[in-house]
């Protein structure tokens, strides 16, 4: 929701980092893989006992990962771009969530389920991007919802550096993205709506 809603405010920024990247010679799949770098030392950050410079790692991280698109719309997109994107997201969520497994087993549960429901929610995620025709400036049809990338990184903050409540910010995050799966389906069942009549 704060991506889509808050983009045009945040764009400048990605374009000025993005602008400042092409001028030194850094490709978006390098800006990528920096993102990725700076996301799992963030969790490491985490795992250490250090969570406010692991959260402000993964904040940076993100700010990364959001300007190797405005880049690669700068320079040259590509479809393994789109896909290393993705991916090493996914990664990050991962290993900050591991982290925290590692640190309070009796939220181990909840982590769990966190984890299966993110898995859920993105093959629903991939497999309407698939099947909805893309609109957009990004590589596939996106589509938004109450819990996108920034939100995903409010509740790992809140889980890193409210511990106490970590159970509960968990299961917060799991709901936000299960109503996201249900607008999502909604969302698209109406833009296919069409296609599948006869």
């Amino acid at each position: 929701m704060l991506d889509t809603h808050s983009h045009k405010y945040v764009q400048p920024l990605l374009t000025l980092i993005a602008r400042l990247c092409r001028r030194l010679g850094v490709s978006a799949d390098a800006l990528t893989l920096a993102g990725l770098a700076c996301g799992v030392l963030a969790a490491l950050l985490v795992l250490v006992g250090q969570p406010l410079a692991g959260v402000a790692t993964l904040w940076f991280s993100g700010l990364l990962d959001a300007a190797d698109g405005t880049l690669a719309r700068l320079t040259r997109p590509s479809p393994l771009g789109a896909i290393m994107d993705i991916t090493f997201d996914r990664v990050v969520e991962v290993a900050m969530i591991l982290a925290l497994a590692w640190l309070h087993p009796e939220a181990r549960m909840a982590l769990l389920a966190l984890t299966a429901i993110i898995v859920v929610g993105m093959s629903l995620f991939l497999s309407i991007g698939a099947a909805v025709a893309n609109t957009s400036a990004k590589s596939f049809h996106y589509a938004p919802g109450l819990a996108e990338r920034t939100e995903g990184f409010i509740f790992l903050s809140l889980m890193a550096l409210d511990t106490p409540r970590l159970t509960a910010w968990t299961t917060l995050f799991a709901a936000a993205i299960l109503f996201t799966m249900y607008q999502r389906f909604r969302d698209a069942r109406r833009a296919l709506a069409g296609v599948d009549a006869p």
